[in-house]
């Protein structure tokens, strides 16, 4: 060994050389481009031992990723512009479809129902806007918590709401409560329940109620005709409801309405024959006779003679048709058109005729009903009493039922009963009224030995009210039937069925039923000339024959001069107690006033001025006994009875009741 220290080796790594430079000087600037150089070798260096190098490719891979995200966003935007092309230029119908089947709908428009007027205009039936709330199940069921505040609102239980809903729940659409008022729906509103709503509706009203139930009949919650003439003229009133299209959202709200399908037709205006004065005198009178002779139903039937109009028809028990859940459904029937009863002694005029018309007997002809019976099979015809000899007006004024069988039974059968079947028996009076009967009058081929002698004296057929007063009307109008209308302006064609010669034969005969010595003096106005004829019969027993229980009938025509009016009553039995059950005494004094009102109304002229003169003549000399001599002033005409307008109807009535 020499003695020197061996020398290290000389580093040559980067960092002895960036060391070595800056030891032989160079600078700051010079040591950091030697770092740059150095660290460029060494990638150089890895690169070479297969490290990828990055520089100069990592620049061209970010351009190639730029040029691919560009293309496919590229791609993606002509993609969606076809897309949209397609759906909203080339395919669009289903997708249309699609869309309103969502939110476009059609809804129906609302038009109100014709209204009803009497022969003066005054109305009888009108349609009112009401409301009516509804729902859609299937937003409710997204607020149940809700449910108990909405079915106190709705005045039900929640229970039944309940029920209501889970029943519809696929639906949109459910009724919660119809037809109510305004008022009472924009309370339920208030509480803003999501998924409830309100629509427009008409409700009908009658203001005459009670009184004209029985003609008018009633609609259903749908304002669809039900009864009487809202049924029989159904198609004339309702009109037809219109179409709009509209928008909805998702709660069920309108939001734009598109187009009008087809407009709505509001119902024609139906014009009656009834005089709505007349008929209140009639319903009034019946009620009042019900009260009086304890009886448990009524009918009566007023008609123009000469025109062959309904003026006044009604019924007890009736009901309201503006609360229709009140009332009995048996109180719904027409009595006048669809009820039969025998006629009774209100057939003894029609068998006369028979007799007159056939020539066999004249007014004057003598007929002996001694001893006041008279044998018939195994039966008696019996009077009240032995009336003796009477003529054939006496057969009518007494109403004898031996008179009356004594001059049917030498008529020809085919020829009586041809000739009852001409004046409407048998046979429905075609006025127009739903459910007419046609009564009950057997052909002779079905007659038995006693049939025609029953006949006579009204057992053994029978007849609606409506025919009873029809037959009557043909005998004050000249023999001419004309068949009864309930459509003001709607004249139908008469029918000769009796001579007028021998109707104005009846008339005078009938007139003495009215006068002393008759059977329904109760029935006599004063200043008028009446012809009518009681009529008394007992009704069928549910164990078969005749029972204990009465009808009382009374038909009459007013003035004799001139004929008005026909009408007929009739009262089912009444208490025997009170004012007895004779047609003179039951049915008679409703027939009086309310004749006597109707006269008066109808300002038709008296025909008996003579009679009202005595009696006013009477009556102020009594006056001036009672006054010490001296006149109580001028002599005026005194009606029997107040004529009384109906009495007016709540407002409230509008929107009580009506779930129908």
């Amino acid at each position: 060994m020499n003695g020197r220290k061996p020398q290290r080796p000389t580093r040559s790594g980067p960092l002895d050389r960036v060391l070595g430079d800056r030891g032989r000087g160079g600078g700051f600037d010079r040591l950091v481009e030697g770092i740059g150089e150095r660290f460029a070798r060494a990638r150089e260096d890895r690169g070479s031992r297969g490290n990828k190098p990055r520089g100069r490719v990592a620049q061209f891979n970010l351009r190639n990723r730029l040029i691919l995200v560009g293309g496919s966003l590229g791609l993606c935007a002509i993609a969606l512009v076809g897309r949209a092309l397609d759906l909203q230029v080339i395919s669009n119908d289903f997708y249309r479809q699609q869309g309103d089947a969502r939110s476009l709908r059609e809804i129906p428009i609302p038009t109100s129902r014709g209204m009803i007027t009497d022969r003066n205009g005054e109305p009888l039936a009108v349609s009112t806007p009401v409301e009516s709330i509804w729902g859609n199940p299937k937003e409710l069921a997204k607020n149940p918590e809700r449910l108990p505040e909405l079915a106190k609102a709705l005045g039900v239980s929640r229970d039944e709401l309940t029920r209501k809903l889970a029943q519809r729940a696929g639906k949109e659409f459910m009724y919660l409560k119809r037809r109510i008022n305004p008022d009472e729906a924009r309370k339920i509103l208030a509480h803003k329940v999501p998924g409830v709503f309100s629509q427009r509706e008409f409700r009908r009203f009658y203001p005459q109620g009670e009184a004209m139930a029985h003609v008018l009949g009633f609609t259903n919650i749908d304002d669809r005709g039900q009864e009487g003439l809202e049924l029989a003229f159904d198609h004339e009133l309702r009109g037809k409801p219109g179409t709009k299209r509209v928008i909805r959202d998702g709660a069920g709200r309108i939001v734009e309405n598109v187009d009008l399908v087809q407009s709505a037709e509001p119902g024609k205006d139906l014009t009656l024959t009834l005089d709505r004065r007349i008929q209140y005198l009639t319903y009034r009178e019946l009620r009042r006779a019900l009260v009086d002779t304890g009886a448990s139903s009524a009918s009566a039937v007023v008609l123009d003679i000469e025109t062959g109009e309904v003026l006044a028809m009604a019924n007890l028990p009736t009901y309201n048709p503006n609360l229709l859940s009140a009332g009995n459904r048996d109180t719904h029937r027409n009595r006048a058109v669809t009820d039969v009863v025998e006629p009774g002694s209100t057939m003894k005029p029609i068998t006369v005729a028979a007799a007159l018309n056939a020539g066999a007997v004249k007014p004057t002809t003598l007929v002996n009903t001694t001893p006041g019976w008279m044998p018939n099979g195994r039966y008696r015809i019996t009077d009240t009493h032995n009336n003796g000899v009477l003529t054939v007006t006496g057969v009518i004024t007494k109403s004898s039922n031996v008179g009356a069988a004594k001059l049917a039974l030498p008529l020809p059968n085919d020829y009586y009963y041809n000739f009852i079947r001409g004046f409407g028996y048998g046979q429905k009076p075609n006025s127009g009224f739903p459910g007419e009967s046609s009564g009950l009058l057997a052909p002779p081929s079905r007659w038995s030995g006693t049939t025609k002698a029953t006949m006579s004296y009204g057992y053994g057929l029978s007849a609606t009210p409506v025919q009873i007063a029809m037959a009557y009307a043909a005998m004050a109008n000249g023999g001419r039937l004309i068949q009864p209308t309930f459509v003001k302006g709607q004249r139908n064609e008469a029918r000769q069925v009796l001579e007028p010669a021998v109707a104005g034969e009846i008339m005078r005969m009938m007139q003495t039923v009215t006068e002393p010595g008759g059977t329904a003096k109760q029935a006599a106005i004063l200043g008028y000339h009446v012809a009518g004829k009681t009529g008394t019969t007992r009704k069928f027993s549910a164990t078969g024959g005749y029972s204990r229980k009465y009808v009382s009938l009374f038909a009459g025509v007013v003035p004799v001069e001139k004929p008005r009016f026909s009408m007929v009553v009739v009262v089912s039995e009444p208490d025997p107690t009170k004012k007895g059950y004779y047609g003179g005494s039951v049915s008679g004094p409703v027939f009086r006033n309310v004749m006597d009102g109707a006269l008066r109304l109808m300002d038709v002229a008296p025909d008996d001025i003579e009679t009202w003169l005595a009696v006013q003549a009477a009556a102020e000399a009594k006056r001036q006994k009672q006054n010490g001599g001296k006149p109580s002033g001028p002599v005026v005409p005194v009606a029997t009875h107040t004529v009384a307008s109906p009495p007016p109807i709540a407002a409230s009535a509008l929107v009580q009741g009506g779930a129908r």
